[in-house]
């Protein structure tokens, strides 16, 4: 029976080991509490590091950590204090972090925190392969594991796996900075289904895609040669009865149950009735804007003197990441600041910031959710933010504002809450006058609507939607093609009507089909490999072979000719046979590239990367090498102003892979190969290419033949096949009959 595997860089275990004891306890978060449902209802096994060191972990305690682990359904992975260094706090919080954050300047690329990141993604793998099979459905998680898909999948082709990045993804123009960004790309891509928080981080990471690894991408499918990956957004939510229900017993708590926080919250507020609370809570990191936000709120007071004495702010920063650099600056910096505003401006009964470096146990942090009026977050960058979820979620009368940057992923679900611009002073000092004068309907208003979207889509609800696409994308992901994949049976069959024939006819594309493609077509000439291939093919008694090709004819006749092979090039116009010289099958007329050729020219000009190949009878512009979005772009206008230029003249645009043709309308493959069908009685009739002018040639021979489209594209051919190995590896089963 399948499981559920959930991986992980952390168990959602506490390990503790005192005095020779081992104690494990079950963690409570947003993810664990997530996918507690998938991890319960789905056989699962959650498979992490545990937090403790290799060093630090007596070897003789390791079969009661597995024992404990594994009735908690989870298993380990070991790590050493290097790799921990190398990959966790070396290539995942001084590369990753702060890259996908858009800190440039903290970004750090050294190649020894990159080798360390590979093997440790190597080690999570290696554990998944050891605890699960095939068959499972395998859910990795964020941004230290980005290698894992791919690495799975190289062992289990057919693995169902999903990823989901808890952080956001940058653009295109930040990402493409890392060093090893083609090898980030290609271990998500191991994946059948990849979430993201927001459509943001969606569209930056397809168009890395796109631009880097120069893949098609519909919407958000891209295809690979023998799967189709689906990229979607999921906004997590958070466990709303927890919060609410904890928010309902803090109120109803008498003063003897109250905690000594909460009472000493209540006298604050009681000794001044009119001064607003306004809450801070983030981890200590600076993509939080932190120290921003104090400059902010000293600009705000000095803006509007009138709240002196009117407001508080409380900053609660959790440590976090003590041993990087970077963070011991940021909190000397915030400590600093902290204390140079409460000097200037603090009076004798009135301190302006209340400032907490510590992490809060959740009693005491349901306390300040409470009991604050306004909670304040200015995130620079931000995956989702919970905070903000969690505070409206434990506003049980509705009362409350809550500001927010809209450089948060949550910002696109919560746009009833006050949205600004963390970088601007002017426009938080103004929102904060807002929030403290707003008045308790609007309030009310407001969270109404923010409470009734975080009561419907909860953090389970994003889990169970995760995995619901991750299954329906397995079953269905090949459910949008007509053709069939050419399994194991089908060959078979294929091969025994091969076998039986006495007359077969073979029609092979060249570029994409027998060839990958190259960026200058003119380098993409055949090898040793597909030349004895194709001997053997063309040398087979009951056998004939045609090359159909949209190349030109002197490509072609330098390559093959001497071969003595049949070939029809520039979509039909030109025939060879038998290494003869070619000769037109069609009577076509190339005045019109006169016209045509200038405005090709101008295209090329516009367009860097692109070029154009003159056929004898035929103009194609290439646009392989240029940027994928803009390359699109620019075919989609060239296809406008060729369109009405050509007007009713017998002539007509081909949109190929990454190129543009245009030719006489009554020359195509599909009319080509028909007519070569018509010459004999063939008993078997077989053609395979893989883009749009290769379609001409499955719609229009005979039901019987056998059509087999490269690639996961729409088709009229009755197969597809993956790429061009496995093209190669089909005609060779022809020549071992």
């Amino acid at each position: 029976m399948s499981k559920t595997i959930i991986i992980s860089n952390r168990l959602p275990v506490q390990l503790k080991i005192s005095e020779g004891k081992l104690t494990a306890e079950p963690s409570v978060g947003g993810l664990a509490t997530g996918l507690k449902s998938v991890h319960r209802d789905g056989d699962g096994l959650w498979i992490g590091w545990t937090g403790l060191m290799e060093e630090d972990t007596p070897e003789e305690m390791e079969p009661e950590i597995d024992k404990a682990l594994a009735k908690l359904n989870c298993a380990k992975v070991n790590l050493n204090i290097s790799e921990i260094e190398g990959y966790y706090f070396g290539f995942s919080n001084r590369t990753i972090w702060p890259l996908y954050h858009y800190f440039l300047e903290y970004t750090e690329f050294e190649l020894k925190f990159w080798e360390s990141y590979k093997s440790v993604n190597q080690k999570f793998a290696d554990a998944i392969l050891a605890n699960a099979n095939e068959e499972d459905t395998i859910w990795v998680h964020d941004y230290q594991l980005m290698l894992v898909p791919q690495m799975i999948r190289e062992v289990w082709p057919n693995a169902n796996i999903g990823f989901f990045l808890h952080i956001p993804f940058p653009s295109y123009e930040i990402f493409r900075t890392m060093p090893w960004r083609e090898e980030v790309l290609e271990g998500l891509l191991g994946s059948d289904l990849i979430g993201f928080h927001t459509y943001d981080y969606e569209r930056h990471f397809l168009s890395s895609v796109r631009r880097l690894l120069n893949l098609d991408v519909s919407f958000n499918d891209i295809y690979l040669e023998n799967r189709v990956i689906k990229v979607d957004s999921f906004p997590m939510g958070i466990d709303y009865q927890k919060f609410e229900n904890a928010a309902k017993e803090n109120a109803a708590n008498s003063e003897a149950e109250k905690s000594d926080f909460q009472k000493k919250l209540d006298e604050h507020k009681k000794s001044a009735p009119d001064t607003k609370l306004i809450i801070s809570i983030d981890r200590l990191d600076y993509s939080k804007g932190i120290a921003k936000r104090i400059n902010a709120f000293e600009y705000f007071l000095n803006k509007y003197p009138q709240f002196k004495e009117k407001v508080r702010l409380i900053i609660l920063a959790v440590p976090s990441r003590s041993n990087v650099p970077q963070y011991q600056l940021l909190k000397k910096e915030i400590d600093e600041l902290v204390g140079r505003i409460n000097g200037e401006l603090s009076t004798v009964n009135w301190t302006p910031i209340w400032y907490f470096y510590r992490s809060l146990p959740f009693e005491n942090l349901i306390d300040l959710y409470t009991s604050s009026d306004i909670a304040w977050l200015t995130p620079l960058r931000d995956g989702m933010n919970l905070v903000a979820k969690e505070y409206i979620a434990t506003r049980t009368d509705k009362t409350g504002v809550l500001i927010l940057s809209e450089m948060a992923g949550s910002a696109y679900e919560m746009n009833e809450a006050l949205l600004i611009n963390p970088n601007n002073f002017e426009q938080q000092a103004d929102t904060l006058k807002k929030a403290i004068e707003m008045p308790k309907e609007q309030q009310m208003a407001r969270n109404m609507f923010l409470q009734n979207r975080l009561k419907r889509y909860t953090v389970e609800i994003w889990a169970n939607e995760f995995m619901q696409a991750l299954l329906a994308q397995k079953e269905g992901s090949l459910a949008t093609f007509v053709s069939q994949k050419l399994t194991k049976p089908i060959l078979e069959n294929i091969l025994e009507k091969y076998r039986s024939a006495n007359k077969r006819l073979l029609f092979l594309d060249y570029d994409g089909t027998l060839a990958g493609f190259h960026k200058d077509p003119q380098k993409a000439s055949p090898d040793e490999e597909l030349y004895e291939l194709l001997d053997k093919l063309n040398n087979q008694e009951g056998t004939t072979l045609f090359l159909i090709s949209g190349r030109d004819k002197d490509t072609f006749s330098r390559w093959f000719l001497h071969k003595k092979y049949n070939m029809i090039v520039e979509h039909g116009v030109w025939i060879s046979r038998n290494g003869e010289e070619f000769s037109m099958m069609e009577q076509v007329k190339g005045e019109w590239m006169e016209k045509v050729r200038p405005v090709l020219d101008s295209f090329v000009d516009r367009t860097p990367g692109s070029f154009i190949e003159e056929k004898n009878y035929s103009l194609a512009w290439h646009y392989r090498n240029t940027d994928p979005d803009f390359g699109e772009k620019r075919a989609t206008e060239l296809n406008t102003v060729l369109t009405s230029l050509i007007g009713n003249d017998d002539i007509s645009v081909l949109n190929g892979n990454k190129v543009m043709e245009v030719k006489s309308s009554n020359v195509n493959k599909g009319r080509a190969s028909v007519r070569i069908t018509g010459e004999d009685d063939y008993k078997f009739v077989f053609a395979i290419g893989d883009d749009w002018t290769d379609e001409f040639m499955f719609q229009e021979l005979p039901d019987s033949a056998i059509t087999v489209k490269v690639g996961l594209k729409k088709t009229s051919a009755k197969y597809h096949i993956e790429g061009t190995k496995k093209v190669r590896e089909l005609l060779k089963n022809f020549t071992d009959i």
